[in-house]
Parts: structure tokens; sequence; C-alpha cells
């Protein structure tokens, strides 16, 4: 089972760079990438340099989508990852502005191949923040019930139901049956109300993981790290310094005996405190004031 990476990139030739240097140093088969159209006549010339690098790819078979249009990021990967999933029975997805250390996509096939008829495990990561990691994890992968969308593998049937409904759909299921919408963290409810005016995707995944029970399997330590904290970033301009993990170690060892899907008994506690109610969700009616202060100073987004 040959399992692709897809690949989403848009006008960061600088940070895509770095990034394919690791996919290629990983000895990937095959990158499924899909460009994003210009947003604005500006990101043209971006755009373009960044096509035309993707083109100059000799190191692995490539297939290309170009999007003629802006999609943005969050249709851009619900779109891109259903297409590919129609062809392939599992993939690892990446942005563009992830790096890995060798070693990493290995590591993460040899997660899809084990867990692949495991219905109680719908993703694998390679990304594990540090403020995160339980403390009695030493070098076994362990289970999460928060899924995770920094570098990512997914088989198909587990992706089904991610199109057809929304985050709130999703995150009403979970409190149809009585549970917290915030047990994994108060940032969840508040991203799902404005999943689709911000054209974000990922917190319609970690509900999605909620409304099936599902587990994401994190290694001991991150594999991943994040170089896209600046101003040219879709959802993670300089504000989310807490996710930066600082300089990676080596790949951990591929288990000999992998874990039975059980969820770390920390893992619910440390997203609730690491990801706590936003403070404007706490005072929703100065979200309208806020929004025309910034139109007003030309501020940067809220949310």
């Amino acid at each position: 089972m040959v399992i692709p990476v897809i690949l989403f990139a848009y006008k960061r030739l600088d940070v895509l760079e770095r990034t394919l240097a690791c996919l290629r140093e990983n000895r990937v088969p095959l990158l499924v990438v899909y460009s994003d159209g210009a947003r604005t006549e500006q990101d043209k010339p971006s755009v373009q340099a960044v096509r035309e690098y993707l083109s100059r790819i000799d190191w692995c078979q490539v297939e290309r989508h170009d999007r003629p249009q802006n999609f943005g990021l969050g249709k851009n990967i619900l779109t891109g990852v259903t297409e590919a999933l129609e062809r392939y029975e599992a993939v690892l997805v990446w942005e563009d502005d992830l790096i890995c250390v060798p070693g990493t996509y290995a590591y993460l096939c040899a997660a899809l191949r084990q867990y692949r008829n495991d219905a109680r495990v719908m993703s694998v990561t390679g990304w594990t923040n540090r403020h995160l990691l339980p403390g009695d994890v030493v070098d076994i992968p362990y289970f999460d019930g928060r899924a995770e969308c920094l570098t990512w593998g997914i088989w198909r049937q587990a992706w089904q139901g991610m199109t057809g409904e929304t985050a709130c759909q999703k995150m009403k299921v979970i409190q149809d049956r009585g549970e917290s919408p915030r047990h994994y963290g108060g940032d969840l409810p508040y991203m799902a109300r404005h999943e689709l005016e911000s054209n974000i995707w990922a917190v319609r995944f970690l509900y999605h993981h909620l409304q099936h029970r599902g587990l994401c399997l994190r290694p001991p330590w991150s594999m991943v790290e994040h170089i896209g904290f600046d101003e040219r970033a879709t959802n993670a301009a300089g504000r989310n310094s807490w996710l930066i993990n600082g300089e990676l170690r080596p790949c951990p060892p591929i288990p000999a005996v992998w874990p039975e899907p059980i969820e770390h008994r920390a893992c619910a506690a440390r997203h609730r405190r690491m990801c706590p109610r936003p403070w404007i969700d706490l005072f929703p009616r100065t979200v309208p004031l806020v929004r025309r202060l910034q139109r007003l100073f030309r501020m940067g987004p809220i949310a």
C-alpha cells in the first residue's frame, strides 16, 4: 500500500523549500500537491513562484492540482483530502510550513498500517506539544481523544462524514449524548461557531473524532515542528508561541509492540488547561465593537 503525502501550499516559497527538503530526506515516494489560487493580485507572483518550484521536483512522483481560484485553507484541505481518499486507502497530510526529522514518514506509515483495521483509532500524527505531553510517556506512542491538525494521517473509512456535517452539527451530537463540548478544550465551541465564516477546518476534524469516540495516536515526542509563525500565516500568525517545540529530537523508535488503543488519562485535562475558553467567548456582546475597532484601526483578526 503506497501512502502518499498530501501537501497544501499557497505563497510562502521560503518555508515550502524547507518542508520539501525534509520530505525528500524522508524518501517520500508520492506527493499529491494542492496549490491554492491567489486571493489577491498582489499574491499572484508569489503563488506562481511556488508553482514553478513545485514543477521542478524530480526526486519523487508528483500529482499536481493547481487551484484556478482561491479556496482558502479550510476548503482546500477538506476538498483535497476528500479527493485523494477516493483514490488512496490512507494518506498523510502536510501543510507547507511543517518540517520533520528523518524517519517521520516511515514511522507514520507504520502506524497507519498497524491500526488500519481498528475502528477505535481514527488518525495518527507526528506532532506532540511539549506542554501537552503526559509526564509518564517515555518512548512509546500514546492515544489522545483530541485529534491533531499538524501533520496527520488518516484512512478512507475514518474520514467519512467529514464533508457532510459542520463542526457545530458534530458538537450537537456530543451535547445530545450529555457530554461537554469543552471537555477537550474551551476553544473548541468558539472555533466551531466561527468555522464557516473563517474558512477553517481543524475544529470539524477534532469534533469528528469526539463524535465517533475515535482516538489519535501521538508520538512520545514531536517529530514535527511548525515554522510558519509569521504575519503571512493563515491561522498562526505569531500569536501561538506556546505551540513552538524548539529543536527536534531524532525520530522515536518504531515500536516492536504497538500500544492498545486506550486514551491516556491525562490528555483531556491538559487540553483544558492549555486551551481555555477564549476571553471573547465569555463576553460575546463585545465582539461587534472589537470588529468595528479593528476595521477602524486596521488591526489583525481576533480569530
